[in-house]
């Protein structure tokens, strides 16, 4: 894969300088879309096994962030278990976006204002490269899997449902 231009996002920072390879995909973002991960996947022309989404849960008081396939849903028992935590919730949107520096539909499990443990879901190791938010609605970044979990140092666990 080649290295695009920087789009200024610090998840295309954190890849740049990094010198992992990555390939930055752009596409016209419709916000009266029902679902980000699936838009981006239809606008790619990349099956939505392949496009993660990135959610950002409460496990036990510790914001952890979960990467899994649009395609299907965040097991929160699976995320506890992966973490070595007893119950899991979804984060205060709110909160989630202050604490990532990024927006809703946008959240990049990469270049993070604050670096929070990460898991990804084991379904990424069945494809070459994956893609997730760059950051931005309407902006991807498609790595290998093995680079993203070695940028966010994530636990890789069977964490999602389809």
């Amino acid at each position: 894969m080649a290295k695009k231009k920087p789009a200024g996002t610090p998840a295309i920072a954190a890849l740049t300088a990094s010198a992992a390879p990555f390939t930055v995909h752009a596409y016209e973002h419709d916000p009266a879309h029902p679902s980000y991960g699936e838009e981006a996947a239809q606008a790619m022309g990349v099956p939505p096994t392949r496009v993660f989404k990135t959610l950002i849960a409460d496990v036990d008081g510790v914001l952890t962030v979960a990467v899994v396939p649009v395609s299907g849903t965040l097991d929160l028992k699976a995320l506890a278990a992966a973490v070595g935590g007893k119950r899991a919730s979804m984060a205060d949107p709110a909160l989630a976006e202050r604490t990532t520096g990024y927006v809703l539909g946008g959240i990049s499990p990469l270049g993070q204002r604050k670096r929070l443990r990460t898991v990804l879901d084991s379904s990424a190791s069945e494809h070459p490269t994956i893609c997730v938010s760059a950051g931005r609605r309407g902006l991807e970044v498609e790595l290998a899997p093995a680079t993203l979990t070695t940028l966010t140092s994530a636990a890789v666990a069977p964490i999602s449902r389809t």
